[in-house]
């Protein structure tokens, strides 16, 4: 009998985990500005950490033992003799996080003598067909020669599947044999040999549920293919009983670590945070797109700066390496930190923000930002489709001088790019914010983002000023007039 498929509500790769780091932020925020900490404090504070990551869907004895270690670093003389006893708090969970999800390198192992093997396991449905297309896109991307090898002759269309997504990533698929998967593993390992392919990865069978059958067959490849990596898929929606799952093979099949799937399919993610703690495995890598390029490598360092709200600066680096060239990221450079941003360099940067991915995904990366963006609606994917529309339909020159665009030659770029005088208005009021924000960067001044209206981001409440707000400056000039 097939398992019911799960219902899947997408969630943006930059939400991953959300749930959990709203709470725990909330959670350690009365510690952050402390001065002294006293054992109530922190008591409180663990009460409210242990329920988030249960509310997380974290494994039980997992959630024990981390509040048990954090609360004894955090009453330990090191942290009640600093000058910042609460920042110290904080950084112990970041710390204990990080170790829960598996300190150190997430790279896996490459032979040196090639072929480096890469033999994929888990269960039916885990994703682990989609996971090798996307495993030897990355490891091509890294310079690497990948081959796929078609080894689950248990689903019929495993092995089309397997083909489209090589013909997709421009990666060969060897797929000959589809009846004995130890003799497809020995013929395609040997054909990669003679092709001169430097990582071979094996899409292996799964089932239902972890059975005799299905170990046997996986000792009897591992056996023949004797692999330098054998990964463990595990799908990041099931929660808990991904976790029981790792156990199940870890009994049967010794595995080197967890690629982790549809890690975007839920704010949660219990199951991430607890297959180390359980199994002693760190997650290698991780899924968190459908997209064929949505797989990265796991670093538990930088997601626990994410969940805690500290930003993510080595990811931003690495993002925007990879969307810009050099010489045109020093030349963009030195014209932004010296105020000089003319349209055309709005343009740049717009299509640059747009490589590296969703806008708001890239803010959050940014330390501090995290809770300015708080209240903004998402990125709106249309209305940067508008911003391009109206650069492209100004002249070389107001791209270049933007201040000779008056309003004659504003109502032209709205006729012409299908817009409004005052959505043209709006955009050129934002490149003038940003030209003056980026010339206090270079001075070295840190700006701010609430005010400001990044064109493709909507303000909290649609435009519309917030209650508080409201109700702040209206007390404001009943007090002037009272002082009159």
């Amino acid at each position: 009998m097939r398992r019911k498929a799960q219902s899947r509500t997408p969630v943006h790769w930059w939400a991953v985990f959300d749930t959990l780091s709203d709470k725990l932020q909330s959670a350690l925020g009365d510690l952050r500005g402390r001065g002294t900490l006293d054992e109530e404090a922190i008591s409180r504070a663990m009460r409210e950490v242990r329920l988030a990551l249960l509310e997380a869907d974290v494994n039980f004895d997992v959630v024990r033992g981390f509040v048990a270690q954090v609360r004894e670093r955090a009453l330990g003389q090191d942290v009640q003799k600093s000058l910042t006893p609460g920042q110290q708090v904080v950084k112990v969970v970041h710390e204990e996080l990080t170790a829960l999800m598996g300190a150190g390198s997430s790279q896996l192992a490459f032979s040196p003598r090639p072929p480096t093997t890469i033999l994929l396991a888990g269960l039916q449905g885990s994703g682990k067909t989609t996971a090798a297309g996307k495993l030897a896109l990355l490891l091509q991307n890294d310079g690497r020669r990948p081959a796929l090898v078609a080894a689950d002759l248990q689903r019929p269309a495993a092995i089309d599947q397997l083909i489209q997504l090589g013909q997709q990533v421009g990666v060969p698929v060897y797929a000959e044999e589809r009846a004995d998967p130890v003799r497809a593993v020995r013929d395609g390992i040997e054909r990669a040999k003679a092709d001169d392919r430097d990582v071979v990865i094996l899409d292996t069978a799964g089932r239902l549920h972890v059975d005799e059958p299905l170990m046997a067959e996986l000792a009897a490849v591992r056996k023949e293919a004797k692999p330098t990596n054998v990964l463990l898929v595990l799908d990041a929606m099931t929660g808990q009983e991904a976790v029981n799952v790792a156990q199940a093979f870890q009994e049967r099949v010794d595995f080197d670590g967890v690629l982790m799937t549809k890690l975007d399919g839920d704010a949660r993610g219990g199951a991430a945070l607890s297959v180390k703690a359980v199994t002693g495995k760190p997650i290698k890598l991780a899924s968190v797109g459908e997209k064929l390029d949505a797989l990265e490598w796991f670093h538990p360092d930088r997601m626990a700066s994410r969940i805690l709200g500290m930003g993510d600066v080595l990811t931003l680096i690495e993002r925007a390496e990879a969307a810009v060239a050099d010489d045109e990221k020093e030349e963009l450079e030195r014209r932004m930190l010296a105020g000089e941003f003319t349209f055309d360099d709005f343009l740049k940067s717009y299509k640059m923000l747009r490589r590296m991915g969703p806008l708001q995904g890239v803010l959050k990366l940014v330390p501090g930002l995290g809770k300015q963006l708080e209240g903004l609606d998402q990125v709106n994917e249309r209305e940067l489709g508008r911003v391009e529309a109206i650069i492209l339909s100004m002249t070389p020159r107001e791209r270049r001088v933007p201040h000779v665009i008056d309003a004659s030659r504003r109502r032209r770029i709205a006729a012409g790019s299908g817009t409004t005088v005052a959505q043209v208005n709006q955009l050129i009021e934002a490149r003038r914010q940003m030209a003056k924000m980026m010339k206090s960067m270079g001075s070295g001044k840190m700006p701010s983002l609430p005010g400001m209206q990044v064109p493709g981001m909507s303000p909290p409440g649609n435009g519309k000023p917030r209650p508080s707000a409201t109700r702040k400056s209206s007390s404001k000039r009943k007090k002037k007039k009272a002082k009159r």
